[in-house]
């Protein structure tokens, strides 16, 4: 078998792209033999090219790749100071809503982005819609400035919004890819059906052309709930300014579409882009979704926006007009939604606010520790209790705090470090990006729970700093009355044999292959497991915890 050059493309990564201009063309020849569809695409777009589009996802990947340094570290850029903390940090707002969390975070918006915001740009336009009105009379009608200014300009400012108005910190782009949805969907609204799920095609074609062949077999993995992490209220609001702009346009230019066919294509999208996900936190490692309460809500949406879209010029009553009417119907969730944003936005992290007991690490202002059981502060900032859920949520994990970027964020779960056994933290900020390491042992007793401990290193450290032990564990099975517990002590597990809750001997855990006797009970290690042997009988009290 040749092996072709590390440099050379695989067979399928030329043959996808080679199948898919070669259909292309099949379906032109066979559906557009007198250039319809050049003639349509040009008669809205300047030489038939939604140029806007290009130039919003060049600059969204242009953040990933030298803002956040994903072009040094793909897989791993730096995300904490991208995020819309608070207002107080303006960086966050006005990047956050650019940067992504990672490769696939970053692929899964730009995909949606080309599949849909052509169709939003073909309804804004390059040309005038007015027979006869020559398009560079004005600079706001102008197709090159329309095209590579107005729209463009257009994208961010709704992005700056949603990292402004959304509830507590957000990244990504997927607000301004809802506005893209909201916006065609008034005009388009089975299109934008269409659109959206052509999104999957485009991804998989991406994937493909990126890993013509993959390999997988089945392992343990850990993960949260897939609703956890959604960011429905950024979505939300994404998408109530996009209908609400296109509203607009429409009202200008005195279209209207089938109310039908609106609500159809709005309850279709917004059962399938999972805007019902409504959820919370409950306790430090539960999420509760609210999935009867989220069809609701698209419900409600749907009609909401058709109730808007499909509004005449017609008064309800003395100069009050049906179109003025369905305004004010977008403008209340958007009134309501920024004054819930307002002051959750204007929350500061506290003086004095980084967790724990035990030293952490601090790099250029970040300080990275491990704590468990302590107030999450971001969503702590404002209490609140309704319908039995309440805003005073805890949090155990690797913390980060940066008091002077409002930054205070759980960066590893718990769960996962236990999953893991070990975790990187990177920190930064533009042009600039550390890594801190993290590091968990323990010792899992029979029928109880994990003692272990936790470490962390910095950049410049060589060696491992002891942050956090957790309480003893103590073993099920007893021998002759006593019990065996295991307890974390200063960065090393020892064993002790306790007897009418007192502990009566106790010596660290023999290393692998050696014993040692207490209290007239020999424990024997082989390997990772840990046996305790007395008057013939042998069990195992414990076992080194294992990581994936």
């Amino acid at each position: 078998m040749v092996q072709l050059p590390t440099w050379l493309p695989a067979p399928e990564q030329v043959a996808i792209p080679v199948v898919v201009l070669l259909s292309l063309a099949l379906v032109r020849r066979l559906d557009g033999p007198n250039g319809r569809w050049g003639q349509r695409l040009r008669s809205r777009f300047l030489l038939g090219v939604p140029w806007g589009t290009l130039v919003s996802v060049v600059g969204v990947l242009a953040v990933y790749l030298f803002v956040q340094q994903g072009w040094s570290h793909w897989r791993d850029p730096v995300t904490l100071p991208f995020s819309s903390w608070s207002y107080l940090y303006p960086v966050g707002w006005l990047l956050g809503p650019f940067s992504h969390t990672g490769p696939g975070h970053l692929v899964g918006n730009l995909t949606t982005t080309l599949a849909v915001a052509p169709l939003a740009e073909y309804f804004f336009g390059h040309f005038p819609t007015k027979r006869g009105e020559n398009p560079f009379f004005s600079r706001t009608s102008n197709p090159w400035i329309r095209a590579f200014v107005i729209f463009p300009a257009g994208v961010a400012l709704v992005g700056v919004a949603t990292g402004l108005f959304s509830w507590g910190p957000i990244i990504g782009f997927s607000g301004v890819v809802f506005a893209f949805v909201g916006f065609a969907l008034v005009r388009y609204p089975l299109m934008t059906v269409v659109a959206v799920s052509a999104q999957g095609a485009i991804r998989t074609v991406y994937l493909a052309m990126r890993d013509p062949v993959i390999s997988g077999s089945a392992s343990r993995s850990f993960g949260n709930p897939w609703w956890f992490g959604i960011a429905v209220q950024g979505h939300a609001l994404g998408l109530l300014l996009g209908v609400l702009l296109g509203v607009v346009v429409l009202y200008r230019r005195r279209e209207r579409v089938g109310a039908l066919r609106l609500w159809t294509g709005a309850f279709v999208l917004g059962m399938s882009m999972t805007l019902w996900a409504l959820w919370w936190y409950r306790g430090e490692s539960t999420y509760v979704l609210y999935r009867g309460l989220g069809v609701v809500f698209v419900v409600a949406l749907a009609g909401l926006t058709t109730v808007a879209a499909t509004a005449d010029r017609r008064p309800i009553f003395g100069d009050v007009s049906r179109q003025q009417v369905g305004l004010l119907a977008l403008l209340l969730p958007l009134a309501i939604m920024v004054g819930v944003a307002v002051p959750v936005n204007l929350t500061t992290v506290d003086d004095g606010s980084v967790p724990g007991d035990g030293p952490g690490i601090e790099v250029e202002g970040y300080n990275v520790t491990y704590a468990e059981n302590v107030p999450n502060q971001k969503v702590s900032a404002i209490d609140v209790s309704l319908f039995g859920e309440t805003t005073d949520v805890t949090t155990s994990g690797v913390i980060v705090v940066e008091e002077d970027r409002e930054i205070w964020t759980q960066a590893v779960s718990k769960g996962r470090l236990a999953f893991r056994g070990r975790a990187r933290v990177r920190v930064g900020g533009v042009g600039w990006s550390e890594v801190v390491d993290v590091q968990r042992r323990g010792w899992s007793v029979l029928n109880g729970p994990t003692a272990y401990q936790v470490w962390l290193r910095g950049p410049d450290d060589d060696e491992w700093t002891h942050t956090f032990a957790s309480d003893r564990a103590i073993a099920g099975p007893t021998l002759a009355n006593r019990s065996v517990a295991v307890v974390p002590s200063e960065g090393e597990f020892d064993l002790h044999v306790t007897r009418n809750n007192s502990t009566v001997a106790d010596a660290p855990i023999p290393a692998a292959g050696e014993n040692v006797t207490l209290d007239g009970i020999r424990f024997e290690r082989e390997g990772r497991k840990l046996f305790a042997a007395y008057d013939g009988t042998r069990v195992q009290v414990a076992a080194r915890e294992s990581y994936d």
